[in-house]
C-alpha cells in the first residue's frame, strides 16, 4: 500500500523524467538539423534548408562563377554554423539526460540557457530579409516547442520536489 506522499513523489519523478526525455529528444533534433545543414553545403543544394530562389536569386554555381572565394567563405560559414548547432544540441541533450533527469537544477538552467541564447541571437536575423520561411525554420520551431514542453514539465517537477 502506498501513501499519498509516495504517489506524489512518483508523479513528480515521472514528470521530471518525461521533461528530461523531451528536452533530450528536442536537443538531438537540433543535431539532426545541423547534419542536414552540413550535408546541403556539399550538395547541389548548397543553400540552407528552406532557402531557395524566392530568398536568394543565385545558387551554388552562380555564386562560384561570381566569386569563387565568396563561395568558399559561405561554405566555411555553413560548416562552422552546423558544427555549433550540433555541439550545442549534444551538450544540451547530455545536460538534460544526465543532469535534469537526476534532478539537478543547475543542469536545467544550463540546458535552457544555451539554446535560448542561440535562438535569441540567431532568429531575429532571419526576419528582415525574408529568411523566416517555414521550410527553413519549421524544424527548429518544432524542436523548440518540444523542448519548451519538456523544460516546463521538468521545471515544475524540480520546483515541486523542493517544497
Amino acid at each position: 500500500m502506498t501513501t499519498i506522499a509516495t504517489d506524489l513523489r512518483r508523479e513528480e519523478s515521472s514528470a521530471l523524467k518525461w521533461g528530461a526525455y523531451l528536452m533530450s529528444f528536442a536537443a538531438l533534433a537540433f543535431v539532426g538539423y545541423a547534419v542536414i545543414f552540413f550535408v546541403r553545403n556539399f550538395t547541389g543544394d548548397f543553400l540552407e534548408l528552406g532557402i531557395g530562389p524566392d530568398q536568394i536569386a543565385s545558387g551554388k554555381d552562380e555564386i562560384k562563377a561570381f566569386d569563387n572565394d565568396l563561395y568558399h567563405y559561405i561554405s566555411h560559414l555553413h560548416i562552422a554554423v552546423s558544427a555549433f548547432i550540433a555541439s550545442t544540441g549534444i551538450a544540451v541533450a547530455a545536460l538534460a539526460w544526465f543532469g535534469v533527469r537526476s534532478g539537478q537544477m543547475w543542469a536545467w538552467v544550463a540546458a535552457v540557457v544555451a539554446p535560448v541564447l542561440a535562438l535569441a541571437v540567431a532568429l531575429p536575423a532571419h526576419y528582415p530579409w525574408g529568411f523566416d520561411t517555414i521550410g527553413h525554420l519549421g524544424l527548429i520551431y518544432l524542436a523548440t516547442a518540444i523542448f519548451v514542453v519538456g523544460a516546463v514539465l521538468a521545471l515544475k517537477a524540480l520546483l515541486d520536489s523542493r517544497s
